[in-house]
């Protein structure tokens, strides 16, 4: 939806008395941030809450179909690259027209607009950190910071993705503790579930189930640094060559990584040990015909892959980076390395290759830490707390 067909929601808006939260994106598309606001958005409280997304730039009309609340809407504003004065006076009618009980905006990049909510007189001003900033992987930008201190006091409350993003709130920004929220991604643990046998993956031609499967799932792009990945399993391979045997890569997801990757394992004459698998819309699927999955992204927030893959009953290897310390348990559900390190990553991967037993017991500990910490409705309940918290230093507004 455009902007300009933003007209039946605010027609409808005089009719339902629903507070409603306008959830403000930069684009609304397939990524980890997307998906966890669409577990919100459907598991959300129905007879509370009403939604409306606001895209900055694009909605991608396949991805909003996973959308199965009732009267979401959907509304592209096709921002063109670069700041603009017209933008905020945009977004101004935006909210004056929508009357939002409470706006959410997400990662630096909409935070801005918190100043054009509390100037529409928007009661409820939520933002929410889900990561670092790909050209600012430390979070030391000097820019980033002053504007992270610029807009905090039109934030009522604040959510950090995790401990290690909750301290730099706290810290470098100076967001006060009675304003801070952390809230740990969930997942689904009944779409993402183990299975009794390893099934083979769709397409895939690694069916022996004597092989180990060794896997990963997430868009091909240099913050997630597949290439390490690729660079790894050949040194592992090299190092311990006995391995060959057993040892299999599957690389799921499309970008502009995967011909680098190609052409990392063709040139270690490993080509026939990888399986490229492109994007996918199978994912628990994919999953559950992993043995383990690795992530070797140089930034994150709080991974919903790992989850999935945890959920799914995977040991999972994955880079010490965000928010990832808080989702594996180093020795127990996974091991966690430096991050553009493919040696340390080798060698994590060969111990679980070479002891399917321990990577099974592994497994078994990941799935059983996600019902007991990361299952959705929890992550979902907890969103619901902030946004009741914020109507309720706004008492009229809301209110049937």
């Amino acid at each position: 939806m455009t902007n300009a067909q933003a007209a039946p929601a605010i027609a409808s808006a005089a009719a339902d008395r629903r507070p409603l939260l306008l959830h403000l994106v930069h684009r609304f598309s397939v990524g980890g941030l997307e998906n966890g606001l669409v577990n919100v958005v459907n598991r959300l409280a129905a007879e509370r809450w009403r939604h409306v997304i606001v895209a900055l730039t694009q909605v991608d009309p396949a991805f909003a179909k996973r959308l199965q609340a009732p009267g979401v809407q959907c509304i592209a504003l096709n921002k063109p690259p670069g700041p603009g004065l017209w933008n905020y006076r945009r977004m101004y009618k935006l909210f004056r027209d929508l009357r939002p009980a409470v706006v959410h905006t997400r990662n630096l990049g909409t935070l801005e607009y918190q100043s054009v909510a509390w100037a529409a007189g928007v009661p409820g001003r939520v933002h929410s950190e889900h990561g670092r900033d790909t050209d600012d992987l430390g979070g030391t930008n000097r820019r980033h910071i002053a504007e992270r201190r610029l807009y905090r006091p039109f934030v009522q409350q604040q959510i950090a993705l995790g401990s290690e993003l909750e301290r730099y709130l706290r810290t470098r920004i100076g967001v006060p503790a009675d304003r801070l929220s952390v809230i740990v991604n969930g997942v689904d643990e009944q779409r993402f579930r183990p299975a009794p046998v390893r099934p083979a993956i769709t397409g895939c031609p690694f069916r022996d189930p004597h092989l180990f499967i060794v896997g990963t799932v997430g868009r091909m792009q240099p913050v997630k640094a597949q290439t390490f990945l690729a660079k790894a399993f050949a040194v592992m391979l090299t190092e311990f060559p006995h391995l060959r045997a057993s040892a299999r890569l599957v690389m799921v997801g499309e970008g502009p990584l995967r011909a680098e990757c190609e052409a990392i394992l063709g040139a270690a004459g490993l080509g026939a040990l990888a399986w490229f698998g492109g994007e996918r819309a199978d994912v628990p699927d994919v999953m559950r015909g992993l043995d383990c999955f690795v992530l070797p992204s140089l930034v994150e927030g709080i991974s919903n892959t790992v989850l999935e893959a945890m959920a799914s009953g995977l040991p999972v290897v994955a880079t010490d980076v965000g928010g990832t310390r808080d989702l594996v348990a180093e020795g127990s559900t996974g091991t966690l390395v430096p991050a553009g390190d493919p040696d340390a990553l080798a060698h994590a991967i060969a111990h679980l290759v070479a002891d399917a037993s321990r990577a099974r017991a592994m497994g078994r500990a990941a799935r059983l830490a996600v019902e007991r910490r990361f299952g959705l409705e929890g992550m979902v309940a907890a969103y619901g707390r902030v946004y009741e918290s914020v109507l309720e230093r706004a008492p009229v507004v809301g209110r049937a």
